[in-house]
């Protein structure tokens, strides 16, 4: 049972709702589903902020004032494109407060420049910002630049070979260098699945696709984990 004293939002992105809706209607159910299960809130971030930024990725960072505003224990971000089992467990009780999680890392040096942050922490730690969790003691995890512009991060992102061929730029990649960095900066602590020992296949996403194909696969996984028929799970209360 969820610690309903603990106040916890699950955040997503969609900036273009009538773009995305095959995709959304996909994935909607099943974050409100896990919103349910753990007694979290569901905001659909739908507005710009940063015009500036040439990625709306980078509208993610959004989260390190909406979390303070709604003065939030945990925030959890899940890309719009994902799917999470209605089995998941609530990862918030699987962390400790000075933790944040992500589903997996990346070897940052692979796209990234290391700058100073990234040298002294040593850790090489990648953000892969689709799926990532931090508590109000460490939401500097999603603060936005404040120490270089926009321009100089381009500069110190390389997509890799693979991402180039899919028509990747540097400027695609902010939130994940931002994040990165964050982790570096600000020494925070990173579980990832593999650390919070249980197995199963409770996520899916694939960043990297055009969207017919995406809605394609995103069914294809619906019809795998046998998830077709939602309404009994939908109607269930904690």
């Amino acid at each position: 049972m969820f610690d309903k004293k603990l106040k916890k939002t699950i955040y997503t992105l969609n900036l273009n709702s009538d773009v995305y809706k095959d995709i959304t209607d996909i994935t909607y159910p099943l974050f409100k589903i896990y919103a349910n299960k753990i007694g979290a809130e569901f905001y659909e971030i739908t507005e710009r902020k940063f015009p500036e930024a040439k990625s709306p990725t980078y509208e993610k960072c959004q989260i390190f004032e909406l979390a303070q505003e709604h003065q939030n224990d945990w925030n959890i971000f899940i890309d719009a494109d994902a799917i999470i089992h209605p089995d998941t467990p609530d990862i918030t009780e699987l962390l400790k407060k000075d933790e944040v999680y992500h589903n997996a890392v990346d070897f940052s040096p692979l796209r990234f420049v290391s700058d100073r942050f990234f040298k002294r922490d040593g850790r090489n730690i990648g953000s892969a910002s689709w799926l990532c969790i931090a508590s109000d003691w460490c939401i500097e995890l999603f603060k936005p630049l404040d120490d270089m512009t926009l321009n100089e991060a381009y500069d110190n992102i390389f997509p890799i070979y693979d991402e180039v061929k899919r028509g990747y730029e540097s400027h695609r990649l902010i939130e994940d260098y931002v994040f990165s960095r964050n982790i570096a900066k600000y020494g925070l602590k990173v579980k990832t699945f593999k650390d919070l020992h249980f197995e199963g296949d409770y996520f899916w996403h694939d960043y990297a696709k055009p969207i017919e194909e995406k809605t394609i696969l995103l069914k294809q996984v619906i019809k795998n984990w046998n998830l077709s028929d939602l309404k009994k799970y939908e109607n269930y209360q904690r």
